[in-house]
């Protein structure tokens, strides 16, 4: 073998390793390449993973934030009912024990004969009819008798005119409450007039004028309620100027 066959046969095998060398290469780069498609893929699951974790995760905290909102909200509510029913039993109570002074307020003869003659006259007054209807309860017909001529009078030197004919109804008020029968209708005493026609119709009776007294202190009652803690107060410093500015 000569020289040039020697060298040949060199050449032709750094040809073969760097063949091989180059195709060891291809190998490692395209591994390596897929290795890292491989690792890019995997991260991004990953982070899509941890993603929907994040998501689930803010989901399910707003979740409980808005439960605790709501319960919350219905604890306050039921809170508030309760402040609001245990007023308005407060204020009922107070209104029953009022009712209960009217019924001794009929019971003084002296006095409520000058309140029914008061109670005719201003109704009079209120109506300014030349006749009228009379209607009262029937334990107080013959106080009414007794008293309607000098109210009469009373009412046309007042206004200026001729005494009005006033007839007593035959149809009377219910009677005064008592214990046996709290439910069925009642009246604490007082008349109500009405234009001989009927189409107007004054009730001037002692529980109409109570309704009418309680609905316009009733915002006045229940600031003290609410701003000084219960009818206590009532009798303190709380509701002082409300009582002066009343005067």
């Amino acid at each position: 073998m000569n020289d040039g066959d020697v060298s040949r046969q060199i050449q032709q095998m750094v040809r073969f390793i760097r063949q091989e060398a180059e195709e060891k290469a291809n190998e490692i780069s395209v591994s390596a390449e897929e290795n890292q498609e491989f690792n890019i893929e995997k991260l991004q699951i990953v982070e899509a993973e941890r993603r929907k974790i994040r998501q689930e995760y803010e989901r399910k905290g707003k979740q409980v934030e808005i439960r605790k909102k709501i319960e919350y909200s219905m604890q306050l509510n039921a809170s508030r009912i309760k402040v609001l029913q245990a007023q308005d039993d407060l204020v009922n109570s107070i209104k029953e024990s009022a009712r209960k002074e009217l019924v001794r307020l009929s019971n003084d003869k002296r006095g409520y004969e000058n309140l029914l003659k008061a109670l005719v006259v201003e109704s009079l007054v209120r109506l300014r009819e030349t006749a009228v209807l009379l209607r009262c309860r029937e334990v107080d017909r013959k106080v009414v008798e007794s008293v309607l001529e000098e109210a009469k009078r009373d009412y046309a030197d007042k206004i200026k005119v001729a005494t009005p004919k006033v007839t007593i109804d035959n149809v009377y008020l219910p009677p005064p409450p008592t214990k046996a029968d709290s439910h069925q209708p009642y009246c604490s005493g007082g008349v109500v007039l009405a234009s001989e026609d009927g189409k107007i119709v004054l009730e001037n009776t002692l529980d109409a004028r109570l309704d009418v007294a309680f609905r316009q202190k009733l915002p006045q009652i229940r600031r003290c309620l609410v701003g000084q803690g219960g009818p206590s107060s009532w009798y303190g410093h709380g509701c002082e100027a409300d009582k002066d500015s009343s005067t």
